[in-house]
């Protein structure tokens, strides 16, 4: 029964974008490492090794520690802290962990202070500006590579872009152009080095480029996260199908001002995050609602969003054909805007009335 607001997950969907994914790095000869930032879960990570899936991506080195229980090949996609390095040590000498390097001074003192062999990327920025290595800079890629050829313990693996700009993307051909910037910059990186690093391999891992482009070559590896479970800015930018989103809340309805058509849910910024979309007719919206189903949901219904969060309170814009549906006491569901942020934040998922998924510092 639901009582608190409660992330729902439909396990099928799931699967199936798992296999989907899993079957299309298959058709263009791709390493897999799928992202599992966005589900944190060791019970959903099993799913993916169904899916014959056997290395791993993870945001940060305490998520590393929780899926090395399960899992010997990981690389961690942020830059390398240097301050964690007795964790790093653990981790390396337990698995196969691979480090994200985007400055010489990182990379010094990895060199200095590694006890076991431990693989690493060279960060590049390829359009997105948030951190890594310019393209261009060749200076600061073959002085990070001088340090690592100089210790018997650090291990070029390649080079890794992310190309989170695409988020911001309203169609599937602007999708398209960053991607293939992306495998420009990258391409020319690896034709550069290769003599020198035979073995590098490239890796770019976004979601949006990873559903909808089908020209991959020269990339190496894919390393896409929000996929698993999709959501509704995937939907705008054209990554994905409504039918494919895979996660949904539902939230208590605990007031109804009919006065000003609105619906008051137990469901807010703790719950979804304050992550919206705009559009011109809506204005802000923090989530969809959908139509029952069993312990699940349908379609969108029409008109029905939700406005605004604080805390723990949202506000739901209903139209006024619709209010006289909602009632104290029952509960709505919301697709959210972005999964990563709302698993984040709940921290469990329900499927059905017989089984409780846990995450990473569940509670």
């Amino acid at each position: 029964m639901i009582s608190v607001p409660t992330l729902l997950l439909d396990v099928d969907k799931c699967k199936k974008n798992i296999m989907d994914m899993r079957l299309k790095a298959q058709k263009h000869n791709l390493d897999f490492r799928p992202h599992f930032k966005t589900h944190q879960s060791l019970e959903i990570g099993k799913w993916f090794k169904e899916a014959g899936v056997d290395k791993i991506t993870v945001s940060s080195l305490e998520m590393a520690a929780y899926f090395s229980k399960e899992w010997e090949d990981i690389t961690v996609a942020f830059p390398a802290n240097i301050l964690e390095i007795e964790r790093i040590n653990e981790l390396a000498k337990n698995i196969q962990l691979n480090l994200l390097i985007a400055s010489v001074e990182t990379a010094t003192y990895l060199q200095e202070h590694l006890t076991s062999a431990t693989g690493f990327f060279i960060k590049i920025d390829a359009g997105y500006h948030r951190t890594g290595i310019i393209p261009a800079d060749t200076e600061t890629i073959d002085a990070i590579l001088k340090v690592a050829d100089s210790s018997a313990l650090l291990s070029f693996k390649g080079f890794l872009a992310h190309s989170g700009h695409t988020y911001k993307c309203r169609n599937k051909t602007d999708i398209l152009k960053i991607h293939a910037e992306c495998m420009r910059v990258l391409i020319q990186l690896k034709n550069k080095y290769k003599e020198s690093y035979p073995e590098m391999i490239l890796s770019l891992g976004d979601t949006p480029s990873c559903s909808v482009a089908d020209n991959f070559e020269g990339i190496d590896e894919i390393r896409p996260g929000n996929f698993v479970f999709y959501d509704l800015t995937q939907n705008l930018i054209g990554a994905c199908d409504i039918n494919q989103i895979a996660v949904a809340v539902a939230c208590p309805i605990v007031a109804i001002h009919k006065d000003r058509n609105e619906v008051v849910i137990y469901g807010g910024g703790v719950h979804f995050s304050k992550e919206r979309l705009e559009n011109e007719k809506e204005g802000t919206i923090y989530g969809r609602v959908v139509a029952k189903k069993g312990n699940l949901w349908s379609d969108i219904i029409p008109d029905v969003y939700i406005k605004s969060l604080s805390q723990e309170h949202g506000i739901v814009a209903v139209s006024p054909s619709q209010i006289n549906n909602y009632t104290i006491g029952d509960y709505l569901i919301a697709l959210p805007i972005h999964s990563c942020m709302t698993a984040n934040l709940m921290k469990r998922y329900s499927v059905g009335d017989v089984m409780d998924i846990a995450m990473m510092n569940s509670w």
